[in-house]
């Protein structure tokens, strides 16, 4: 941790009264203690699948988790981080010391913290979701769909291959398909496209459902 870190982290105990800690872009923090508990991710040192990792924590029951991001460039960052994650507060690099620690208290009481432009874009968002959800998707399959969603968690091609029972050749012609389909060349825009148009991909069928195949 460096010294600014430092800096941070007493001017906030010193503002807020409350116990700050650093933990491992992967780390976990204790669960169903009755703690509540608000985790800033800055965005200059954690990548997206280690977000991924806090947003399936703060999804758990009884998690007790408040996420929020900071270091954020400016409000397109922050709109494409909180249409991917769970994110309840963002905080910019231009940001003062006294205004994060005003929004960490709202977060701290389990409140919102993001300006009224932000919140402004984010319902229309959703709205054009809402909308794009009863459009066909691009002609994609069932199995595609069940592919960008493990895509979506930071999957290799090997964690989807072993999670759908099929082979990595398989989801590599899949992957091609997909990538075909949607007219975008990687992981990133494929997934950007999904959260455009479909919000997120339809979960994927119970495991116990599936049996081992190339199809």
């Amino acid at each position: 941790m460096n010294p600014q870190s430092e800096l941070f982290m007493q001017y906030v105990r010193d503002k807020l009264g409350c116990e700050v800690a650093t933990v491992a872009p992967r780390e976990t923090v204790g669960s169903d203690d009755g703690i509540h508990r608000v985790v800033l991710l800055d965005a200059d040192h954690v990548n997206e699948k280690d977000m991924y990792h806090w947003e399936e924590s703060a999804a758990a029951d009884n998690a007790g988790l408040t996420l929020a991001a900071f270091n954020l460039v400016d409000e397109n960052q922050a709109l494409s981080l909180a249409t991917t994650f769970r994110l309840q507060g963002v905080f910019y690099r231009r940001d003062s010391l006294a205004l994060i620690c005003k929004g960490l208290a709202k977060l701290i009481n389990q409140e919102l913290w993001m300006s009224r432009t932000l919140m402004t874009r984010l319902i229309r968002f959703y709205r054009r979701q809402q909308v794009n959800a009863y459009r066909p998707a691009n002609g994609l399959t069932q199995r595609e769909l069940e592919i960008l969603k493990l895509l979506g968690t930071g999957a290799s091609n090997t964690d989807i291959a072993n999670q759908l029972f099929v082979s990595e050749h398989t989801v590599k012609s899949h992957l091609y398909n997909i990538f075909r389909k949607l007219k975008v060349r990687n992981r990133i825009q494929a997934m950007n496209w999904v959260r455009q148009n479909l919000g997120s991909a339809p979960a994927p069928l119970p495991r116990q459902t599936r049996q081992h195949s190339d199809a």
